[in-house]
């Protein structure tokens, strides 16, 4: 948990909303599993809206699953910047973290995002994340 936190909570920003334990009971129950022993942390930016939960399961022994971004399923997370400015400082902290890049930063040459910057991330768990700057707004005429 600490080496994903230092992923997602410290290197992206994301902040801590929820942090317990849970042993049996309804969590046995929603993830199908016996003998659950597990930490679960929620993360958002600014406490609200979408969040990230991770687990750390103590009991039962997991496994590891590296999904590639072609794979049928959840893919992954996509995390809007404010700026394009915002992008190769946040890159390098997410290395610094023990997350990789899986390309180097694209430039968007088509659709509505033309001109905007992109790039995958993965965690140190291998989960991809997408950092993504929109187009720099036009200039004004002058």
């Amino acid at each position: 948990m600490a080496r994903a936190l230092g992923f997602w909570r410290d290197a992206l920003g994301m902040e801590t909303v929820v942090d317990q334990e849970a042993r049996g009971g309804y969590f046995e129950a929603i993830v199908g599993e016996r003998g659950v022993d597990v930490q679960i942390v929620h993360l958002a930016f600014g406490r609200q809206g979408p969040r990230v939960e991770l687990f750390a399961f103590r009991s039962p022994a997991g496994g590891a699953h590296r999904s590639r971004p072609a794979d049928v399923g959840f893919a992954h997370v996509c995390v809007a910047l404010r700026s394009a400015d915002e992008l190769a400082p946040l890159v390098e902290r997410l290395v610094d973290a023990g997350g990789a890049l899986v390309a180097p930063v694209a430039e968007i040459d088509g659709g509505v995002n033309r001109g905007g910057r992109a790039c995958y991330v993965r965690d140190p768990d291998g989960h991809v994340v997408e950092l993504f700057a929109p187009p720099r707004p036009a200039e004004p005429p002058t």
